[in-house]
């Protein structure tokens, strides 16, 4: 699924469902979003609206998150009644943006809108400044549709900022701390995972912490990646590469002046039932290599291991050869399939299965094509987003 989720005019929710390597999207009425009355068009003022599929639930249900933004745009001078304004320059500093929650089925369409919360702006964390939350759910049955959701954030100290669909409203609660095999702090640029009714923020320099959000006593737990992919507290961890290629559009991938993490060479993510971690080197041969979390949680186990340079050495492919800076990065990995991973490489989704050391399949895309996986059950279709009653359901066509 696209990570950006575009507001249209529109009068329902919308979806365009397609096969890998293409990527679905999620479409949001306009008027679900607009919360807020528009800036003074006389003003150096203008309105900005963008959305992300913050997260998945694993069991095909996405948190969705929606900002309504001031941006200063200066007039410098009029065409007739037509303002002409410098491009924007940054948020309004009086204006603390309005932002709209929703957990959405996209089989059916319907939307649960989540009540607002305070939040404050983070001017170093980008437009939509809580996409660090994730959606989990639970079954009575153990499994099939859920009876109850839970959409939850850690922020700073022994918190946890909580959502409970059963309770109907957000609240703060103490978390029991775990103890943590070094004193650092975690960096998280990776979405909230869903996984044996946990949630998982990762930190792709480390490890990943964890915690059961509808505990009445909440306990994080942390799992340390596989030892030889730890860096150490400190260690450089961007790089420069060229990012400006025909038809580049920026993405989350770019970062001042071009500067791009080691996030983009690692990923974590559940496929196949387990926990599993991926990640490529950035030199040739580029080594491809995934691990397998023990079912204790105690530690990695190496599945693969594949050389690309090798794998897609006879040529004829269209991303062939590379672009100067442009090495493969990990998209994400394939939810039901433990030897599939996607890549980007340049313009294109790669997909590679490492069982049978080929390339299975690809597609070009012109635009950003950031995605999270999901995983939509056969019973999707039939069921709906649990509620406590005060919560206000959106059903399509509504």
């Amino acid at each position: 699924m696209r990570h950006n989720a575009c507001p249209v005019e529109a009068p329902s929710p919308q979806v365009r469902l397609v096969e890998p390597p293409r990527i679905s999207e999620v479409y949001v009425p306009d008027h679900l979003v607009k919360t807020a009355p528009l800036p003074d068009p006389a003003s150096d003022v203008v309105e900005a609206r963008g959305g992300v599929v913050c997260a998945a639930s694993g069991d095909g249900l996405l948190l969705l998150v929606f900002a309504q933004m001031r941006l200063t745009a200066r007039i410098v001078a009029r065409q007739g009644d037509l303002p002409l304004r410098l491009p924007p320059d940054g948020f309004d500093p009086d204006h603390v943006p309005n932002v709209t929650r929703f957990v959405f089925n996209p089989i059916t369409n319907q939307m649960s809108r989540l009540p607002p919360r305070v939040a404050k702006l983070d001017r170093d964390a980008g437009p939509l400044f809580d996409v660090h939350m994730g959606l989990v759910t639970q079954a009575d049955r153990g499994h099939g549709p859920p009876d109850r959701f839970a959409v939850a954030e850690l922020p700073e100290g022994n918190l946890m900022l909580r959502f409970l669909s059963e309770k109907g409203k957000w609240e703060t609660v103490t978390v029991s701390p775990c103890q943590l095999p070094s004193a650092r702090r975690l960096d998280i640029h990776h979405e909230v995972l869903a996984f044996r009714g946990r949630l998982w923020w990762v930190d792709q320099t480390w490890g990943a912490i964890s915690v059961d959000p509808f505990s009445d006593r909440p306990e994080l737990s942390f799992v340390e990646l596989p030892r030889g992919s730890v860096l150490p507290p400190g260690a450089p961890t961007r790089e420069r590469v060229s990012m400006h290629f025909p038809g580049y559009a920026p993405s989350d991938d770019d970062e001042d002046g071009g500067k791009v993490s080691c996030r983009l060479y690692r990923r974590v993510g559940v496929s196949e039932g387990r926990l599993r971690y991926v990640e490529i080197s950035t030199k040739e041969p580029y080594l491809l290599s995934s691990f397998a979390l023990d079912d204790d949680g105690s530690g990695w186990t190496l599945e693969h291991r594949v050389a690309l340079s090798k794998l897609w050495a006879d040529g004829g492919y269209p991303w062939l050869p590379l672009k100067e800076g442009m090495t493969p990065r990990i998209s994400l990995l394939h939810p039901l399939n433990s030897s599939v991973v996607y890549l980007k490489v340049d313009k294109h989704i790669v997909v590679v299965d490492m069982d049978m050391k080929e390339v299975t399949g690809s597609y070009l895309y012109k635009t950003n094509f950031d995605c999270i996986p999901c995983v939509l059950p056969p019973w999707l279709g039939s069921s709906r987003i649990p509620s406590a009653g005060s919560l206000k359901l959106t059903d399509p066509g509504v």
